[in-house]
């Protein structure tokens, strides 16, 4: 089973509102999914992110591969950066 973290859409037209979610990659894009780590809110000013740092390494570490988009997003929150360096200590 491939496992993606990405984007669930939420929010009323014209008004997103994003959950960032574990799902199997063959469920549909706001449909089932197996556990949410955080949200994301562009509308905002500035956009707000809320994750949750533990669980989004936890399930990086079990193989889950971010879309192009939460990529992004843990970019900025530093998220990238200590998954890189936890898999070069081991």
């Amino acid at each position: 089973m491939a496992v993606k973290i990405r984007l669930k859409r939420m929010g009323s037209k014209r008004k997103p509102f994003y959950r960032v979610v574990v799902a199997d990659s063959r469920s549909p894009r706001d449909g089932r999914f197996i556990d949410q780590i955080g949200t994301y809110n562009p509308v905002a000013e500035p956009a707000l992110v809320d994750l949750d740092e533990n669980k989004a390494l936890d399930w990086m570490a079990k193989g889950a591969k971010p879309s192009d988009t939460v990529r992004n997003l843990f970019s900025q929150e530093g998220i990238m950066k200590k998954f890189h360096e936890s898999k070069n200590q081991k």
